[in-house]
């Protein structure tokens, strides 16, 4: 966790209840929602997936369960 600066200490103080984020998180929660952000960074690198080109759902839907299928396929070799 980056320490905070003395400044933003006293802001937060001064402002009570209303003093903003609260200056600590659950690393836990963070790196969870890091490995979820990255696999929409991967999903969107598929053109059709991105810009949502197919006009059926069920086609849509097969291109991400396809892309959710490569990757876990190339996890597991990862992991060989």
């Amino acid at each position: 966790m980056i320490p905070q600066p003395s400044d933003q200490i006293g802001h937060r103080l001064r402002r009570g209840s209303r003093g903003g984020r609260p200056p600590g998180f659950d690393a836990v929660d963070y790196r969870n929602r890091n490995v979820i952000e990255r696999r929409f960074g991967h999903l969107k690198q598929w053109r059709g997936l991105a810009t949502r080109y197919d006009k059926l759902a069920i086609v849509y839907r097969a291109a991400a369960v396809l892309n959710a299928v490569i990757a876990w396929i190339r996890n597991l070799s990862d992991m060989l």
